[in-house]
């Protein structure tokens, strides 16, 4: 399972529906996310928290404990992360509307092949829901 920043930010700060979305990623057997999510993520929290700093390590310490994985992103996604931003990146038309980070988890997903743990409505506008 690819988990997207949105439902990282969501279970860390206990926002409502984290419960199903926590225990959703507890049942997968494999767990990933992008280094853009993991930084969305720090950014989010820190924010939220009001610690900049602290939102680095409440992250380190949910992917130590969930077993979340940062997959290796190189040249060979590019055609994957074209493909998601034309399809359905903000400017194609699209009502889902993805930004940069999402792109990045709608690749690695789509990539590998595996379903995608999100929070919102962005990724359930696209082939991936």
């Amino acid at each position: 399972m690819h988990v997207d920043a949105s439902a990282m930010v969501a279970i860390i700060l206990r926002e409502p529906g984290y419960g199903a979305l926590a225990a959703r990623l507890a049942e997968a057997s494999q767990r990933v996310t992008s280094a853009i999510a993991v930084l969305e993520t720090i950014i989010a929290v820190g924010r939220e928290l009001g610690d900049r700093s602290a939102g680095l390590q409440v992250l380190r310490e949910f992917l130590a404990s969930a077993k979340v994985d940062v997959a290796p992103v190189g040249a060979e996604l590019v055609d994957g992360l074209a493909n998601a931003h034309l399809r359905y990146g903000k400017g194609s038309g699209s009502p889902a509307r993805l930004n940069l980070g999402d792109c990045f988890s709608y690749a690695l997903a789509k990539r590998a092949g595996v379903p995608l743990l999100y929070k919102g409505d962005d990724f359930a506008q696209t082939d991936l829901a």
